[in-house]
């Protein structure tokens, strides 16, 4: 079982930054691929950033390319994303997610990811 909580989301204004976190717990949070999604009102979840295992990997939804930035500390049990020059486009409920699968490659479909937090609210006015 892992259980995740995110934490770090609030209110910027366009062009500023934020950096969320997502707590794990569990003996083997090591071993799993992590990634982000996001969840606009009245949209689809969709794939933000993902990141194997071993941190050597990742993978970005392309329109946060070059903007956002996902890593992680393993020795804390972490994952991280660091979103800068924000846009009011990025206004959405963001959710850390487990990948138990073993793989070479970073999935960006939800229904791949096993666990999920509970989400943080990121909100950039227009």
């Amino acid at each position: 079982q892992v259980q995740l909580v995110e934490s770090g989301g609030g209110l910027v204004q366009a062009g500023g930054s934020l950096r969320l976190s997502c707590a794990a717990s569990g003996r083997t949070f090591s071993n799993y691929a992590m990634g982000w999604f996001r969840q606009a009102p009245g949209k689809e979840r969709e794939f933000v950033a993902g990141i194997m295992w071993s941190g050597g990997r990742t993978n970005y939804a392309d329109s946060v390319k070059d903007r956002f930035t996902i890593s992680r500390d393993n020795a804390k049990k972490t994952v991280y994303l660091q979103m800068n020059s924000l846009k009011p486009e990025d206004t959405a409920v963001y959710y850390c997610a487990v990948d138990r699968t073993t793989r070479f490659f970073v999935v960006t479909t939800a229904n791949e990811y096993d666990y999920w937090g509970q989400g943080t609210q990121v909100t950039v006015p227009s």
